[in-house]
């Protein structure tokens, strides 16, 4: 008996112009809660002293984890291609980054 075949969808994504463009960032800092994770997107520039989120996404603690193996993916194709990626200490951001503990609760 064959099993009838299920019917995929395709979905359509849009990028508007606006998007498209993109949001240069140097800095994320990621929480979580039981039920999601907090992503926020900064960009730190030199001699500046605060600095404003560009963008947070929040997602459920299974998209998180797939966005983690498709990173891991993609970071292992690209390091094939052009070698290995430098990290700095234990993967912290650059020791000039000065953050406040209050605003890290993880």
């Amino acid at each position: 008996m064959d099993k009838p075949k299920k019917k995929q969808h395709q979905i359509k994504i849009e990028l508007d112009d606006n998007v498209g463009q993109g949001e240069y960032v140097n800095l994320a800092i990621v929480t979580h809660s039981p039920a999601e994770f907090v992503m926020d997107f900064i960009r730190v520039l030199p001699g500046m002293t605060k600095s404003k989120v560009k963008s947070r996404i929040i997602m459920a603690p299974m998209h998180a984890k797939t966005l983690m193996m498709a990173l891991r993916d993609n970071i292992s194709k690209y390091e094939n291609k052009f070698g290995d990626i430098k990290v700095t200490k234990g993967g912290r951001p650059a020791p000039n980054f000065k953050l406040p503990d209050d605003v890290l609760p993880n």
